[in-house]
């Protein structure tokens, strides 16, 4: 596991049934290419979050494969549509195998 991952994720509160709401991620992550050396000439292994989901009651929203192009502190931002109220799960999976979640319920107003 790496040290420091930290994801945070931004969901309103509260949104009208069939509104589209717009869901802010961010996860704390050096995010490493596998191409760099260290000071001695050594590859420095790859280490890299390769893989977001995102699930409104069990049913998937979004499901992105990162490559080790993406930035250190990956930001996703995207939109859902709500048709009740729920709770969206996010998932990040890193080359370790370590894999981070987090949870935000949305009620209906």
């Amino acid at each position: 596991m790496a040290k420091g991952v930290k994801p945070r994720v931004k969901v309103p509160k509260k949104a009208a049934a069939g509104d589209t709401i717009t869901i802010k991620t961010l996860i704390s992550h050096k995010m490493e290419s596998g191409q760099r050396k260290d000071d001695d000439g050594n590859v420095i292994p790859r280490s890299i979050i390769n893989r977001f989901t995102c699930d409104f009651n069990g049913e998937n929203v979004v499901d992105v494969t990162l490559e080790p192009a993406i930035s250190t502190n990956p930001y996703l931002e995207f939109e859902a549509k709500v048709p009740e109220a729920g709770e969206f799960k996010f998932t990040w999976y890193d080359d370790d195998g370590s894999v981070y979640e987090e949870s935000k319920k949305i009620a209906i107003e």
